[in-house]
C-alpha cells in the first residue's frame, strides 16, 4: 500500500519522470458522453491544444480514433511528437478496432529501429497492421468468414520535429487551416489524398491497374463502387478483395466474385505527404467522411476559426448533424432522438479531431531534452471495444 502511495506522489511531484504521471493519465483519458455523442472539449498535446468528438450512428460504432502525444518510439531518446489516428470501419467494427489497438504500437517500434520519424516508418506501420489483421482473418475464417469482408479507412497524422506527416487509405480527410498574410483570412488546404471511386481520378487509377477488367468500377444505384461492392479503393482489411483464398465459400455469396481473382483488387498502400509546418499554419482538422459528407473543407475551417477552441470538435460534429437534419427536412432536435442503428439512415458515424499548432511549443518540443508528459486518449461510443 505504501509503495502505491509513493508511486502516486512521485507521479504528481515529478511528472517528467520516466513513468507517466498518474494525474495526467487520469485527466487525459476521460471524455464525456451525451447520448450518442462522445467528446473531449480540450486537452494539451506537445505542440498546443486539441479537441475531439465522436457521434455514433451505427448500432456498433465503426469509427475508432486516438490521439497520442509524447514518445513516438519505444526509446527514451525519442522522437517525441503527436500522433492522430482516425479509423473509419465498414462492414463491422473489427478492423477499425484492430487498427486502433495495433497501428501506433507498430509505428513506435519502427521509429525506435530508425531512431527517427519518417515516411518509411509510417509505411511499415501500415504494412504490419495490414499483415496483422490478415492473420486474424486466417485464424477466424472457418468460424467467422464474414470477417474477410470487414475493413477500415485509416487516416494518420504525425507532428514531429516541425514536420507534419499525413498518411491515408480510404476517404477520411485531413485539412489544414492556414492564415493568408495579405488578408488575415484562414484558408483550407487539404493534405490527404482520398481513395474513393466517386472521384474520377481514382476510377482512372483503378482502370489502369486492371486494364483487362472493364467492370472493375461499376455505377450501382447511382453510386460508383469497386466491383459493385465497395466505394473505397484502398483500405486496411477487406481481405476478400485482396486474397483469392478468402473470396470463396464459406464467405457469403454477395461478397464473392463471379470470375477468379487474378491480382489484389484493393490496396493497403497509404498515400503519404510531408508538410513542413510554418507560423501561418494554425490548426489541423482530421475527420472521417461522415463530417465531409455534410461540410466543405472551407466551411469546417471557418467554424474552427470563428469560434472558441474549447469544444470545437463537438461544434463541428453538431454543425454536420444540423446539415444532415436540414437535408431530410427535419429538426435537429428530432434527429437527436433517433436511436443508433436507425440513425445510420440519416448520417454516418462522425469522428473529428482538431489539433491546434502553437509555433513556440513546436520549437520547444523539437529541442527539449526533458522528457515530456504523455497523453493518450481514444474516441468512444456507447459500446465497449473488443480486444483481439
Amino acid at each position: 500500500m505504501l509503495s502505491i502511495l509513493m508511486s502516486f506522489l512521485s507521479a504528481c511531484l515529478w511528472p517528467s519522470s520516466s513513468s507517466e504521471s498518474l494525474a495526467a493519465k487520469y485527466s487525459e483519458s476521460k471524455g464525456k458522453q451525451e447520448g450518442l455523442l462522445w467528446y473531449k472539449d480540450s486537452a494539451q498535446h506537445l505542440a498546443g491544444e486539441f479537441s475531439m468528438a465522436v457521434v455514433q450512428a451505427n448500432n456498433l460504432l465503426e469509427d475508432q480514433s486516438q490521439v497520442e502525444s509524447g514518445p513516438l518510439s519505444t526509446l527514451d531518446s525519442g522522437p517525441y511528437g503527436t500522433f492522430v489516428g482516425i479509423y473509419d470501419g465498414h462492414g463491422g467494427p473489427e478492423t477499425s478496432r484492430f487498427v486502433n489497438d495495433h497501428l501506433f504500437q507498430h509505428l513506435k517500434r519502427f521509429a525506435a529501429e530508425e531512431d527517427s520519424m519518417s515516411v518509411d516508418v509510417i509505411r511499415k506501420a501500415y504494412e504490419a497492421t495490414e499483415e496483422g489483421f490478415l492473420g486474424v482473418v486466417a485464424k477466424q475464417w472457418a468460424v467467422k468468414p464474414h470477417i474477410a469482408a470487414v475493413g477500415s479507412c485509416c487516416l494518420v497524422g504525425v507532428v514531429c520535429d516541425g514536420r507534419l506527416y499525413v498518411a491515408n487509405v480510404g476517404d477520411s480527410r485531413a485539412v489544414l487551416g492556414k492564415v493568408t498574410k495579405a488578408t488575415g483570412e484562414v484558408i483550407a488546404l487539404q493534405l490527404s489524398a482520398e481513395h474513393n471511386v466517386s472521384i474520377e481520378s481514382v476510377r482512372h487509377e483503378m482502370h489502369s491497374l486492371h486494364p483487362d477488367d472493364s467492370r472493375i468500377v461499376v455505377l450501382k444505384h447511382n453510386v460508383w463502387r469497386v466491383k459493385g461492392l465497395i466505394q473505397v479503393s484502398r483500405s486496411i482489411g477487406d481481405v476478400y478483395l485482396k486474397k483469392a483464398e478468402f473470396n470463396k465459400e464459406p464467405l457469403y455469396t454477395k461478397y464473392r466474385l463471379r470470375e477468379p481473382m487474378k491480382r489484389p483488387i484493393l490496396s493497403g498502400e497509404p498515400s503519404i505527404t510531408v508538410h513542413d509546418l510554418q507560423p501561418d499554419d494554425q490548426f489541423l482538422i482530421f475527420a472521417s467522411d461522415g463530417l465531409w459528407e455534410q461540410l466543405s473543407n472551407q466551411e469546417a475551417v471557418e467554424i474552427v476559426q470563428n469560434h472558441p477552441r474549447n469544444g470545437i470538435a463537438k461544434r463541428l460534429v453538431k454543425a454536420a448533424l444540423h446539415e444532415a437534419a436540414k437535408k431530410r427536412e427535419m429538426r435537429y432536435s428530432d434527429l437527436n432522438k433517433i436511436e443508433r442503428g436507425v440513425r445510420r439512415h440519416f448520417h454516418d458515424d462522425i469522428t473529428v479531431v482538431v489539433l491546434f499548432l502553437d509555433t513556440n511549443l513546436l520549437s520547444k518540443a523539437s529541442s527539449s531534452f526533458r522528457k515530456p508528459p504523455s497523453v493518450s486518449i481514444r474516441g468512444a461510443g456507447i459500446t465497449l471495444p473488443k480486444k483481439f
